[in-house]
This record gives C-alpha cells, structure tokens and sequence, in this order.
C-alpha cells in the first residue's frame, strides 16, 4: 500500500517515538564515521605495506643495509626524542586514551611510527607491523572527535574504530579486527556499545586497503587435512596451548625487560637503539643470516609443511623483544605469528598432531596469550585458516589465553574481569602496574 506523502512527518514522528528510532541516527552517524575512517585508515596501511614489502625487498637484495642499522636507530630515536615525545607511548597510548580521553593523540603519530617501522624493517630490525597500522588507524580517526565534536565517551568509540580499522586492513581479517578493537583495551570484557562501528570501521578498511591492490599471505590451506575432534586430541591441544601461553608470555616479559634494562643503562635516548643497533649487526655476523631479522613471513610459511630447527621460535623472542626494548618501531603481531608457528611447527615432532594443524594453532596462541585477546585470534584463525579447524584453534587461544596470566605485551591494558577468582583483587590495575 502506498502513503501519501502527506503523512511522512506523522510517520517519522511515531517511529522516532520508539527504541529504532534514536538506533536509526545512531547508526546514520556511526555510519558516515565508520566510512571515512575505515576509507583513510585502509589506504594509511595500503601504503605502509606497500612501502614494508620495497624496504623487505631491498634489505634481502642488498644485505650490506644491516650494517648501517645503528645509524638508523639513531635517527628513530632523535626524531621520537625531539619530535614524538607526546606519541612515544605507541599502542599504549591509545589504550589510556580509551580509558581516560584526555588530548586529542597528535597527527604526528601515523608518519613518525611509518617512517620508524619501514627504517627499522630496511636496516634489518625485527619487528612486525600491526602496531604501525593500529597507531596510524587510531591517530587519523582521533583527529575527527573536533570535526565532529564528539563527547569524551564517543571519543574512546572512535578510537576503538581506529584500532579495528588498522588491525583489519593490515592482516586482510576484519572480523578479527572488529573484535581485536572490542579486546584489546579491557582484559576480560568487551564493549558492546561500539560493535556496529568496529565492525564497519574493520569492513570497510579491509575493503580500501584492496582497492589499492594490495594483498596478504594466502594461510587458507596451510593447516591441511583437520582431523575429527577426539578425546586425546582435545587433550593434545590444550597441553599445545599452555606452551604457546608460557611463549607468549615470556615475550611480553622479555620485551619489558629490555626496555627498562636500555632505559637503566642508557639515560639518552636516541642512543638506546643505536646500542641496540650495534648487537644486531654483531648478530646477524656470527648467524651470517635474516632468518630471525625483519617479519620472518618466509620462515612462517615455511614452518605449516617443512622440518625448521627447533630453537627457531627462541631465537625470535629474542630479536624481536630485543629489537623493540632498544627503541625500534614495528608490532609484535607477525613476530609473534612466526614464534606461534615454529614452537607448533616443533612441537608436532613430540605430539601426534600434524606440524599444519599445530602450526596454525601456535600462530594464533602465542598472540593471544601475549595480547590477551582470545575472541579476535579465534575469529583471526577462521578468517585466515579455514572454519574446520575453528575448535582447535578456539582451543589454543583460550588456554594460552589463560596460562599467561596476567602479563601482556600492553603494559596499560586494564583488567576488568580476571582470569581467575584467586586473582579477584586485581581487578582493576594496569598490567603494567605493581600487583596489590
């Protein structure tokens, strides 16, 4: 039945007098938000791995680059010292913004961490890029809280935005990155206020980022055959799991104890990563090799069919937590894939799993352990890998999840709800903060 147009006041009037109506302008504005974010926080990483995939190329074409990384850190760490002071906290300081908005992150965050990670990348560092892309993300969608004069609660919705967007167009997994917005900030909790924006904001970023023509690594057959759940194989897992937790958790530990071991030692800052520049060069002479330089996406790959040697994963919690407690710039994401991958990788020679299976279930349980975001590494793992191994992977994630404990790679994520009772009185501290 048609309505005269006559009516149309009357009826938006009685449709704004019910719940869908104030969900309607919610969503029209989240929407236009959502839009623009996700459109300049998806090209931002288009861009930053276009450039990541030139500085990775030239490095391995040009090796003699390595040798010049403590002069590189040096320049990171002079333009962070008279330049990004307000910006040095990194995805640290988007976590405190979202729990007490105080000043608008400045701009200047998405160029500084994108010149500093595709230096540290083509001098040989080893670091990842999610960090890059969630910085760059949540700095440019900061900037529209004065454009569209939003309240401090709509602010930490924008950001969360931001987030999403950047960790989605960096991996290619939006609903990892919708999530991983939710997760990350709150150990325990989610923020259900802010899903339809996340979500769009992930979306429409991953979106972007291809229009530009830019790819990801391609894991959709990398696990293989998936076995049909048993018993001993869910006991397998977890057992998997608690060795991916300890691994994650001794790289958030690690990465924390070289940096307050540069900052004791070397009161200069611009100095910490050229010091720390020097021991990676003196590395990379006695392996005389990259394999645990750079984001390692070779060896990841690698490790899901063929035999790696077995202290692969050691040795790139230690380049890689070293490389960031000196001061370079990078994530710790797809360090951390590479770290997850290899121990499953080695582990399958002990466990009766396939090396695919535990590969995969290794990538996403050491990240979800050192991050403490297990919803988004299980989505991250169905998106990259396939739903038939969802159980397994969900499997890994939580228990790693677990053993953890209350460690992190974000020292200002919060505990809402801890992991365990015993651990109740916790509630409400920063990881980085001393416990109660």
């Amino acid at each position: 039945m048609k309505i005269p147009k006559s009516n149309y006041p009357k009826l938006i009037r009685s449709i704004l007098q019910f719940d869908q109506g104030p969900i309607l302008i919610y969503t029209i504005r989240w929407a236009i938000i959502s839009i623009i974010v996700g459109a300049l926080a998806g090209s931002a990483s288009a861009i930053f791995l276009l450039s990541l995939d030139w500085a990775t190329n030239y490095r391995e074409a040009n090796l003699w680059m390595i040798y010049f990384l403590p002069i590189a850190g040096l320049a990171i760490g002079a333009s962070y010292h008279y330049l990004g002071k307000s910006v040095v906290k990194g995805n640290n300081q988007l976590i405190e913004e979202i729990h007490n908005p105080k000043k608008i992150i400045p701009l200047r965050m998405a160029p500084l961490v994108l010149i500093g990670t595709v230096v540290t990348h083509l001098f040989g560092g080893s670091a990842g890029r999610e960090g890059t892309a969630v910085q760059m993300g949540g700095a440019i969608a900061d900037q529209f809280t004065r454009i569209f004069r939003l309240r401090p609660r709509d602010r930490k919705i924008l950001i969360i935005c931001g987030i999403a967007a950047g960790f989605s167009s960096v991996f290619g997994t939006p609903l990892a990155g919708a999530v991983f917005g939710l997760e990350v900030y709150l150990l325990g909790r989610l923020r259900y206020d802010a899903i339809f924006p996340a979500l769009l904001s992930a979306i429409l970023a991953d979106f972007f980022c291809h229009l530009w023509q830019v790819g990801h690594t391609d894991y959709s057959s990398s696990v293989g055959l998936v076995p049909e759940l048993s018993p001993l194989l869910m006991g397998i897992s977890v057992l998997a799991g608690i060795g991916f937790g300890i691994a994650g958790m001794t790289f958030g530990r690690m990465t924390h104890f070289f940096t307050s071991l540069f900052k004791k030692f070397i009161s200069y800052p611009p100095l910490r990563p050229v010091a720390g520049g020097v021991v990676i060069v003196v590395f990379f002479l006695l392996t005389d090799n990259t394999r645990y330089l750079g984001l390692g996406v070779p060896v990841i790959v690698e490790s899901f069919t063929q035999d790696i040697p077995w202290y692969d994963f050691a040795m790139k919690i230690l380049t890689t937590s070293f490389t960031l407690g000196a001061g370079f710039k990078g994530g710790e994401v797809t360090p951390l894939f590479y770290i997850g991958s290899t121990l499953g990788s080695t582990l399958s020679e002990i466990l009766p799993m396939s090396k695919g299976l535990l590969a995969g279930m290794g990538f996403v349980g050491v990240f979800a352990a050192a991050a403490n975001t297990p919803l988004a590494c299980t989505l991250m793992a169905i998106e990259l890998f396939g739903a038939e191994s969802a159980v397994y992977m969900g499997i890994s994630c939580v228990t790693a999840y677990l053993f953890s404990g209350h460690t992190g790679i974000y020292s200002s994520q919060v505990i809402g709800d801890p992991k365990h009772l015993v651990l109740g009185r916790e509630a409400g501290r920063t990881l980085g903060e001393k416990k109660k």
